[in-house]
C-alpha cells in the first residue's frame, strides 16, 4: 500500500480500493486529499474525504466536454483540510458512467452517476407494466458498464401469487440475462436478496417518479434518509421527492446513489447496450443475408423469418427497431461519416420504394 493508505482508510466503505489508491498516488504526492462526490449542486459539491465531508468548488474542473463535469459517484482530488476556499482539482478516470441524452438540441450527453457497479431499475407494480420503457433503461444500464437488475416495487399490490409470477416472467422476457426481483419495501419483503446482490459495490437507483425509489432507498439504508410522498391515484406518478443525486453508504456494505424520477431517458451512443437487451434478436440477425439488414423487408432476413415462425416476439422487434433508430440519430449528430451513410441509406430505400410503386403501376396498366 502507498503513502495514502492510512489516511484513506475511512473511504473504504465508500468504495475505495487498491486500484483507486494507485490512480490517486500522484495527487497524494502534491498534498491533495482523495474523496468521493456525494452530491453536486450549482458548481459546488459535497465530497467525502478522510477528514470528513467537505464542500468544494468545481471551478477548476469545468470542461468544455459535458461528459467530463463532476458527477455524483466520481472520485476526485481536493485541496487539503484548512484550505479556504476548497477546490476539486481533478477527476480520477471513471470505471463506468450512466449517461443519457439531454433534451437540448445541442446533442449533449448527461452523466447521471459515475463508477457504478449495479444499475437498479425500479418499476412500480401499482401501474401497468411498460416493457418498452424497461428495455430503454436496461440499454443505458448495459452501455454504462454496470450490471443491471430490475426491481418490481409495491409487490403487495398484486396479492395473487400466480399473477405476480406472470408479471415477473413478462419482465424477465424483456430483460434477458438480468435478475428480476419483486419487493415490498414498506414491509421489508425481498429486501434481503436485493441487499445481498448490491452490497458489494456501488448501486444507482433509477426509475420514473412514483416507482417507489425513495421508499426502497430508505429500506436499504435502514433509516428515513429520503423524503417519501404518495403517488397520485390517477396514474401512479410521483411528485419528484428526490431532486438531486445523493450518494450514501449502506449499513450492510455497499454504496447507494439515489436519483430523481426520470421522465425521459433518451439513449446516448448505446448501440451495444441495445444489442445486449435484445440479445436473442442480435443472435438470430447473424443469419441475415445482408450484414446491415434493417429487418424490415430485406430478402433473406433471418429475423423476419423468426417472427413468422413465432420464434421471436414482434413487440420485441418493434422496440428494438425504435431504440436502434433513436440511437443512430443521436450518434449521427456528432458523427459526420454516419450522417452521410444514413443519408445514403435513406436514398437507397427511397429508390427501392419508388421502383416498387412504378412496377405496381405498370402492372395495373
Amino acid at each position: 500500500m502507498g503513502s495514502s493508505s492510512s489516511p484513506s482508510q475511512p473511504l473504504v466503505p465508500y468504495g475505495w480500493d487498491a486500484d483507486w489508491e494507485s490512480e490517486f498516488a500522484p495527487y497524494a504526492e502534491q498534498g491533495l486529499l482523495p474523496g468521493r462526490v456525494a452530491r453536486v449542486d450549482r458548481g459546488l459539491c459535497d465530497v467525502i474525504t478522510p477528514a470528513g465531508t467537505v464542500r468544494a468548488d468545481t471551478e477548476f474542473v469545468v470542461p468544455r466536454d459535458p461528459m467530463k463535469v463532476v458527477c455524483t459517484g466520481d472520485w476526485v482530488a481536493v485541496d487539503p483540510e484548512g484550505s479556504d476556499p476548497l477546490y476539486v482539482r481533478t477527476l480520477l478516470p471513471r470505471r463506468t458512467a450512466f449517461v443519457r441524452s439531454t433534451s437540448s438540441k445541442r446533442s449533449e450527453g448527461q452523466i447521471l452517476a459515475a463508477n457504478v457497479d449495479h444499475a437498479i431499475v425500479a418499476v412500480s407494480l401499482a401501474v401497468e407494466l411498460d416493457l418498452a420503457r424497461i428495455e430503454r433503461f436496461l440499454a443505458l444500464a448495459w452501455e454504462s458498464g454496470a450490471q443491471p437488475l430490475v426491481v418490481l416495487t409495491k409487490a403487495d399490490l398484486v396479492p395473487d401469487p400466480v399473477t405476480l409470477a406472470y408479471l415477473v416472467q413478462d419482465v424477465e422476457t424483456a430483460a434477458p440475462g438480468v435478475p428480476v426481483l419483486s419487493v415490498t419495501a414498506a414491509h421489508g419483503e425481498g429486501l434481503d436478496v436485493l441487499a445481498a446482490v448490491v452490497g458489494g459495490g456501488t448501486a444507482v437507483l433509477l426509475g420514473q417518479s412514483g416507482a417507489g425509489k425513495s421508499t426502497l432507498a430508505n429500506a436499504l439504508l435502514g433509516e428515513d434518509v429520503m423524503d417519501v410522498r404518495a403517488a397520485r391515484d390517477v396514474d401512479g406518478k410521483g411528485r419528484h421527492t428526490t431532486t438531486t443525486r445523493n450518494l450514501l453508504a449502506m449499513p450492510g456494505g455497499g454504496v447507494l446513489i439515489d436519483t430523481p424520477g426520470l421522465r425521459g431517458v433518451g439513449l446516448w451512443d448505446a448501440g451495444s447496450g441495445v444489442d445486449q437487451v435484445f440479445a436473442e434478436i442480435a443472435e438470430v440477425a447473424e443469419g441475415c443475408r445482408f450484414h446491415d439488414c434493417a429487418h424490415e423487408s430485406e430478402p433473406g432476413c433471418a429475423v423476419l423469418a423468426a417472427i413468422d415462425s413465432g420464434e421471436l416476439s414482434e413487440r420485441r422487434l418493434e422496440s428494438y427497431r425504435k431504440l436502434m433508430r433513436e440511437n443512430q440519430r443521436i450518434v449521427a449528430k456528432t458523427d459526420a461519416r454516419l450522417r452521410a451513410e444514413m443519408r445514403k441509406e435513406w436514398k437507397r430505400r427511397g429508390a427501392i420504394g419508388k421502383a416498387a410503386m412504378e412496377a405496381k403501376r405498370g402492372g395495373l396498366r
